[in-house]
């Protein structure tokens, strides 16, 4: 079991340099860009596209200020996170009782 784990050791430091780069890049080489949610490019562009355009219905629910909505959004990722997590959890210990 230990020499499992001292062969997934480097991989893991890689994996997780790499995802550290990967969100940490633009921030370096798009300086001053302004980072907008492609909800708010897809409606300038359906604008754009089509003037004349009518939604076909109205959100349930309209968070009262930018701050609400990110804190929704954030909510929302770390519900699904820990479903995830939960779900590989349970797959992990199902398969070792499997095996044993």
């Amino acid at each position: 079991m230990k020499s499992n784990r001292k062969k997934l050791f480097p991989s893991t430091i890689l994996l997780l340099v790499l995802a550290i780069a990967l969100m940490i890049s633009p921030l370096i080489f798009l300086k001053g860009a302004e980072f907008e949610g492609a909800d708010d490019l897809a409606g300038e562009a359906i604008l754009e596209l089509a003037p004349n355009y009518e939604p076909w219905f109205e959100p349930i629910f309209e968070p009262s200020s930018d701050g609400m909505e990110k804190v929704l959004f954030l909510l929302q990722g770390a519900i699904g996170g820990g479903i995830i997590l939960y779900v590989l959890g349970h797959m992990r210990k199902t398969g070792k009782k499997e095996t044993v």
